[in-house]
């Protein structure tokens, strides 16, 4: 496990990603779940200025997109990298959800890993 970020935390997630996403179970669960934190993510932060009750499906949504995602990580041959520590835990998740998930689809990391990965 590489755990040397020196070159920032966007270019290391980016790095190791296709080595911690190449079983298609995983890929398929990522695609699900990776919209639904982000839609989770939105009705967080636009709660106080809609309605302080889109707060819970929010958590709701982020928190299940979570345990989703562990479990399709758990098919992985190659586990991920242990956090360092709760803010880490904050930072690689919604980079992950954010940015370096839909940079892995857009460049076509996504569809490369699904082709090569054995059909289960």
């Amino acid at each position: 496990m590489n755990d040397d970020r020196s070159a920032g935390l966007l270019a290391w997630q980016l790095n190791l990603y296709p080595d911690n996403h190449r079983d298609r179970r995983n890929l398929l669960l990522h695609a699900v779940t990776v919209p639904l934190f982000q839609l989770g993510t939105v009705l967080l932060v636009t709660a106080p200025f809609t309605s302080l009750w889109s707060v819970l499906p929010g958590l709701v949504a982020m928190a299940g997109a979570m345990a989703l995602q562990g479990r399709g990580h758990r098919l992985e041959t190659s586990a991920p990298v242990p956090f360092r520590g709760p803010l880490d835990v904050i930072a690689r998740i919604f980079v992950e959800q954010w940015v370096t998930f839909p940079r892995f689809v857009l460049s076509g990391g996504f569809a490369r890993m699904w082709r090569l990965a054995p059909a289960h």
